[in-house]
This record gives structure tokens, sequence and C-alpha cells, in this order.
């Protein structure tokens, strides 16, 4: 089991910036791969931005470019720096992690809103 706690959320204006964490719990040391997904209300939820045990990382289209995601192993957390935010990616941010050998576990959520 993996436990995910996501933070860092809040309301912010368009082209400004947050930083949202992820801090994993439990069997950490089977996690083989983790990664941020967003749903936005009336949306299916979709990828934002993965990461693998060897450091590389993919994202949606619509975030290259703005976002970035990053690990730190020694303290089980994934972030995810989102610079020139968007009205559009006003969201719930979910965390999410790839357990060998195909197990998966999200966390709670976190809200983003961008607007003036």
């Amino acid at each position: 089991q993996v436990q995910l706690v996501e933070s860092g959320g809040g309301l912010v204006q368009p082209g400004g910036s947050l930083r949202l964490s992820c801090i994993a719990s439990g069997s950490v040391f089977g996690i083989v791969a983790m990664g941020w997904y967003r749903q936005a209300p009336g949306h299916t939820r979709e990828l934002v931005a993965t990461i693998n045990n060897g450091g590389d990382t993919d994202y949606a289209d619509s975030v290259k470019g703005r976002f970035t995601i990053s690990r730190d192993n020694a303290k089980n957390t994934m972030y995810l720096q989102m610079n020139s935010l968007k009205p559009e990616d006003t969201a719930v941010y979910y965390c999410n992690a790839h357990h060998w050998p195909s197990y998966y576990y999200w966390g709670q959520g976190t809200q983003v809103t961008v607007s003036s």
C-alpha cells in the first residue's frame, strides 16, 4: 500500500506560479513511476506529467515549457512547478504512483484555481 498526500494548491492570477507537492508513504520502495493528473469540472481526468525512477519525464502538450515535474527520493516527495498559469489550468490536481508490478495509487487531490 502507498499513501499519497498532495499540497500546494490555491488561487493564483493568470501568469502566476504555484508549486504542488506530493508526499508518498508506505511501500514506497516498490514505486516505479509517479505522475500528476488533473480533472476540471465536466471533463475527464487527464495526464499532466510523469517521472520514472530513472528521472525520465513526459508532459502533456498543453503544459510543455510551463510545468516541471521533479522528485526528491530522499524525501519521498514529488513536485510540480507550474509557471505562466492560465485559466484553463484550473482543475483538481491528483498525484499518482505506479507500484510494481501493476498497482496504481491516488492522492485525494488539491484544487488549483487560476483567475483574476
